[in-house]
């Protein structure tokens, strides 16, 4: 008599929770690369909006990122190692994500219903089928 695993009942979600990994991934080297730009670069940025001059000072924004990205990198290779606490937090990213992008709705709206767009199949994903990626305990002997 062979012990073999027994097969966990899949869908194709399981592709789509990879997918949700790769653009956590994606997402957290791109804020990666955005706060080493800020730390290293000019410490200023201004923009003139309606005759009004606006100055921010970029480290703490740079950090921000930094810190981040860095989480964003963790939870996707967690979810890479199917872990439970990464689909947790991937939905909580992900809720992040959709908010900070409707309140950038007016300054470029095609990019922000874009990325809400995908955030939300992130949270699909992660949510209905979210233990199609756990592996499957083993029956009863």
């Amino acid at each position: 008599m062979s012990t073999v695993p027994h097969p966990a009942a899949t869908s194709g979600w399981t592709n789509w929770i990879r997918f949700a990994g790769v653009i956590l991934l994606v997402n957290g080297i791109f804020s990666v690369v955005v706060a080493l730009a800020a730390l290293v670069g000019s410490n200023t940025y201004y923009a003139v909006v309606e005759g009004d001059l606006l100055l921010f000072d970029t480290t703490g924004w740079g950090w921000w990122n930094m810190v981040l990205g860095i989480f964003l990198i963790a939870t996707a290779f967690g979810l890479f190692a199917s872990a439970t606490w990464a689909q947790v937090v991937g939905v909580v990213l992900a809720v992040l994500s959709a908010v900070v992008q409707l309140l950038l709705v007016p300054v470029q709206p095609w990019w922000s219903l874009i990325v809400i767009s995908i955030d939300v199949l992130i949270i699909y994903a992660l949510v209905a089928h979210g233990h199609e990626h756990r592996p499957a305990p083993a029956p009863p002997r």
